[in-house]
């Protein structure tokens, strides 16, 4: 997932693993140039020149025992993830991991960089809060969310603020006006060099990446700038990205995914590959406990209950066909190397991730890598238009990459979240596959696989209609009330929908769109009324306990005369318990 150079106005963003920002059309990604390393902006005693960081496995648990180890080793514990068994070391021997490695208890030691850990790391400093700026009111619809019909999702739920999304990045400005009313600071942190950092800001941008990613998912609908997928949802930052270098080490990663899981995040955005590796192979010993460590953490994560979606990359490579890795390792020197596709491009190949490739419009974007069974959903990322979002200090901006395709996924997830309360991981992959829209493969042989499931698109375009139970209207006249009628405790409302211009009588197949809002749907009766007051029963006290209801039902009244206004009859028969008729259609 290279950051590559594009030219000097078109660059995937800043050097470093993200996932492509480019802020027009990129062509072929060039070579990724290496950043140098950030000057220390503090200084430890603690820290010396050539000190390294390392991944040490272990039985999770008790890991004193391996603790103590690094001690009389040569190492330091900076961080120690004992619920997996993952101790971050830092250490300057340079025999430390062989080492390590014979030590009683140890399972797997791995240098996370071939670079120095910077001084930083031991006192890190803020990132800027940015001075903002305001924009006009008006916020259109943006072609991308037209094109994943979060639009018209939106007419239906913009989503719950009981779910959570983090946002695994560079950091997200949380003062940008179309941010900071859906912003969650008391969850957001820093990860950075692999330990969680609580102070306030740590979590701010040291780049433009992640408040760009953070504007798609759930910018809110405030009449400015842009909406995001699900602009009723929360979002946390977690800056996994070091400042300077904008590199995500795996440490970071593992960080990030443990706070994800102790944080009751619901969905997590990663747009990024763990640096300094592509690919991480398991032939090698310091790539093989990067795999361990983050795969460990990612299980951790899905665990208690968060989704990982994350981008699958900007080479146009083929990730179900690996053969060479020419970028890696990007915080020294890059070689190339002879890989196969037991290497792995981390998180987004693990397993339980949602891996997302990047359409633009209609075709894949050039850029996206692909593979048959890797890619699960696809989503637009923005080709010769890019995609237009937030940036820090009360800016927008277009961007292009597998970066922005990924958070249109996590706001679809977290549209499903909100739609589903009580839905494990497992049924949103599940969900987000089968709600997808099927996308055939172009004449380009390349492409493998049969027009439900290939290797650009894997199951489709992600529907963010379906996502919250609506469906594209269907042919036929259609009308609908989008006014909201409160539904007290033991009582009746009637919504009105007025047809006209239908002739004849309604069809044998009378299409009724339901969406109420309500806790314990058993205490409901919903009626559908013709003009002429016969009454058509939909939904009967069915449902228990079970919330709202979010539903398309069939009914004959092929005998009723079309035109004339039909009422939505809904009728609460308990006390404890109400809500609120959201909407509701009619399709002749």
């Amino acid at each position: 997932m290279p950051a590559a150079a594009l030219g000097a106005a078109l660059t995937f963003g800043a050097p470093a693993a993200l996932a492509g920002t480019a802020p027009v059309s990129p062509s072929a990604p060039a070579a990724k140039a290496v950043a140098p390393a950030a000057a220390p902006t503090s200084q430890s005693a603690t820290w010396v020149a050539g000190t390294r960081a390392y991944l040490v496995i272990t039985t999770p648990g008790d890991t004193s025992a391996v603790r103590s180890a690094v001690a009389s080793n040569g190492g330091t514990v900076f961080q120690s993830y004992d619920a997996i068994g993952v101790i971050v070391a830092h250490s300057a021997s340079g025999t430390f991991a062989s080492t390590m490695r014979g030590v009683s208890g140890v399972q797997q030691v791995g240098a996370t960089r071939t670079s120095d850990v910077p001084a930083d790391a031991y006192n890190p400093a803020l990132p800027a809060n940015p001075a903002q700026s305001t924009t006009p009111a008006g916020e259109p619809v943006r072609a991308d969310m037209a094109q994943i019909k979060a639009d018209q999702a939106w007419a239906v739920t913009t989503g719950s603020a009981s779910v959570k999304v983090g946002i695994l990045d560079t950091g997200v400005d949380d003062q940008h006006q179309d941010l900071a009313p859906n912003f969650n600071a008391a969850d957001s942190a820093s990860c950075a060099y692999g330990k969680p950092d609580t102070r306030t800001g740590a979590w701010r941008d040291v780049g433009t990446h992640g408040t760009h990613v953070a504007g798609t998912v759930a910018a809110a609908k405030n009449g400015k700038g842009v909406v995001g997928v699900a602009p009723g949802v929360k979002i946390s930052s977690v800056r996994i990205a070091e400042p300077g270098s904008s590199l995500f080490f795996a440490e970071n990663t593992v960080c990030g995914f443990m706070w994800a899981g102790d944080h009751g995040f619901k969905v997590t955005n990663n747009s990024y590959y763990t640096d300094p590796w592509q690919f991480n192979c398991p032939d090698n010993a310091d790539q093989a406990a990067i795999i361990e460590g983050v795969k460990r953490a990612q299980e951790y994560a899905e665990g208690k209950g968060s989704l990982q979606v994350a981008a699958a990359g900007n080479s146009n490579i083929d990730l179900a066909n690996k053969k060479t890795d020419t970028e890696s390792p990007n915080d020294s020197t890059p070689v190339t190397r002879t890989i196969t596709n037991a290497c792995l491009d981390i998180p987004t190949e693990l397993p339980g991730v949602v891996t997302v490739s990047a359409m633009g419009t209609t075709a894949k974007a050039s850029y996206s890598n692909y593979g048959l069974n890797v890619i699960d959903v696809t989503a637009p990322g923005g080709d010769a238009t890019g995609i237009y979002s937030t940036q820090p200090g009360g800016k927008y901006g277009t961007m292009s990459g597998t970066s922005m395709a990924s958070p249109h996924v996590a706001g679809v997830a977290a549209l499903l979240a909100s739609a589903n309360p009580g839905i494990t991981p497992a049924q949103i992959r599940d969900k987000l596959a089968t709600q997808a829209n099927d996308v055939a493969c172009p004449s380009d042989s390349r492409c493998t696989g049969t027009t439900a499931k290939n290797g650009f698109f894997g199951e489709g375009q992600v529907d963010a209609l379906k996502a919250v139970g609506g469906s594209t209207p269907p042919a036929g006249k259609y009308f609908e009330n989008q006014a909201d009628f409160a539904i007290a405790d033991n009582a009746t409302v009637e919504s009105p929908i007025t047809v006209s211009g239908v002739t004849g009588n309604a069809p044998a197949t009378l299409k009724v769109g339901v969406d109420v809002k309500h806790t314990y749907t058993g205490d409901l009766k919903v009626d559908l009324i013709a003009p002429d007051g016969t009454v058509y029963t939909v939904h009967n006290r069915a449902g228990g306990s079970a919330d709202n209801i979010a539903q398309t039902y069939t009914v004959n009244a092929s005998s009723e005369v079309a035109n004339g206004t039909w009422k939505l009859r809904v009728n609460d028969n308990a006390g404890g318990d109400t809500g609120k008729i959201d909407a509701w259609n009619l399709t002749f």
